[in-house]
Formats: structure tokens, sequence, C-alpha cells
């Protein structure tokens, strides 16, 4: 598959359902540490609820959502911002990288080690059979896991500071990912999840 540049890497999975690439360092004008000020100041971010098990929850962390089209999980249906400037230098960047065309994005600040995401697939019909997502860190490293969804297989990568994972293939069929708090205090992360719908 012709995706990623040579600085990228294609990332061994337990099973052959599913892709991951990775490139350790999101290529871009400026440096990591301006890159997220810039989405920290310039983002709309929310504390947002979603239904979980009958009733409605706060996440563990903020969120805001750009782009061109609205987007449902979790019982709630999400009316996006128009892409901001610096949003579009990063996607176009992503979308450079990945050769993959992107039209939304998902934006989560975890403020800390308590702010989390819980388990879940990106596999929500507008996605398509076969999503292709980019997920661009910045910040804190905080370990990614991907646990399958019939085999006892578990996948941890650590997601560092300017560090860019793409999923594809039929892996939000097959997989579930999130991110655990953790003990150890850590200081905030921003990251952008890109998808087309």
């Amino acid at each position: 598959m012709d995706l990623f540049s040579a600085e990228a890497e294609l990332l061994p999975i337990p099973i052959d359902d599913g892709e991951l690439y990775f490139m350790q360092q999101l290529v871009l004008p400026v440096d990591n540490a301006q890159v997220m000020q810039r989405l920290l100041d310039e983002t709309a971010w929310k504390a947002e609820t979603i239904f979980l098990f009958g009733r409605e929850v706060a996440q563990p962390r903020l969120s805001a959502w750009y782009g061109e089209r609205r987007y449902t999980y979790s019982g709630r249906t999400f009316e996006p911002l128009p892409f901001t400037p610096w949003q579009l230098e990063i996607k176009r960047a992503v979308e450079a990288a990945s050769g993959k065309r992107f039209n939304s994005l998902l934006l989560n600040y975890y403020r800390n080690e308590q702010d989390s995401m819980g388990f879940h697939s990106d596999d929500e019909p507008e996605l398509g059979l076969q999503p292709a997502i980019a997920s661009v860190s910045f910040g804190a490293t905080r370990t990614f896991i991907l646990k399958h969804k019939t085999q006892p297989k578990t996948v941890k990568i650590d997601l560092a500071d300017g560090s860019l994972l793409l999923m594809a293939g039929k892996l939000q069929h097959c997989w579930r990912h999130g991110i655990n708090k953790q003990r150890k205090p850590c200081g905030p992360r921003i990251n952008l999840t890109f998808r087309l719908i």
C-alpha cells in the first residue's frame, strides 16, 4: 500500500485484520510547542457529554468538532465548526504524509493524567467500510491501546509529541482502541483525528 513517505513505519499487529502506519514526527513549518499552543488558543473546546449504557455521562477530556460534515457517535450528533487556517495547515501535512483525503476533524484535549478515552471503534456508517483515520498528537506522551474484538490480543503504542498514526483497512471493525487514565502525573496532550465522512 503506497501510504506515507520513507520515514513511516508499518507497525506489525498480531492478526492480519487491519493496518497501522506510524511516523515519529509530522513535518510542519513550526515546532511542536508552537503547534500545541496555537491549538490550545484557537480551538473552541467543550466539555461534552455522551450517552453510555443508557445514561448521559461527561467525557473525561475536552473536545471540539471541525470540518465539513456533522458526525454522530455515542448517541450525540456534533455540528462542525469551519476549519481554522491552522487546522487546514495541519490537515494538508497529514494528507501529504498519508496520501489520504480528509474532510472532518475531532480534537481531544487531555488536560492531565486523569483524562482518558474509553475503548471504542470508529465504525460509524458515515465513515465507510474501511475508514482511514489519521491521529496526530502534541504534548505529553500517552499510551494508545488496541484490543482485538474476538481474540486475546493487545497492541500498545506510545504516541509522542508530533507523532502521526494512521489506522486503515479492517482495523476499526476488528479492534477497539482507547487511552487509559494513568497514575504517574503527566502534562497536557492534544490529539487530532482526521476522518473522511
